[in-house]
């Protein structure tokens, strides 16, 4: 078996509401069986939509670059460069750049997930 690699300028990027999303790693891209991971880039003032949960699994996201802040289960916290933060399996959660430059922010998922394991929540507002 073969080293398996991919380098996000290879992946395909979805244009979402306040992100652009590129997955690297699920069973597709590199066989993962168990997890998987994509990366999202936030521009400066933009709120990944909508709130969300994971069902069946958990997310761990490390911010690479810039700040912001999430919401997790109703609770605000700023997140920076070198943050990594936990959105346990059913919390409703959300991201948003609150700095003057793009974040750049690696998420990881176990069990591996896809965009149709999400669980929206449209009414769920970061607080003004």
């Amino acid at each position: 078996m073969s080293v398996r690699i991919i380098h996000e300028s290879e992946a395909e990027t979805l244009d979402l509401p306040g992100r652009r999303l590129s997955w690297l790693v699920n069973e597709d891209l590199l066989d993962a069986k168990h997890l998987s991971m994509c990366v999202i880039r936030v521009e400066p003032g933009q709120t990944v939509r909508p709130a969300h949960s994971h069902p069946h699994g958990e997310e761990v996201i490390y911010v690479v670059s810039g700040s912001g802040r999430v919401l997790v289960n109703g609770e605000v916290s700023p997140v920076r460069e070198g943050c990594a933060v936990l959105f346990p399996q059913g919390q409703v959660h959300m991201l948003q750049n609150t700095g003057e430059t793009p974040m750049k922010v690696a998420c990881f998922f176990a069990p591996a997930t896809t965009l149709d394991n999400y669980r929206f929540f449209e009414d769920v507002e970061f607080p003004s």
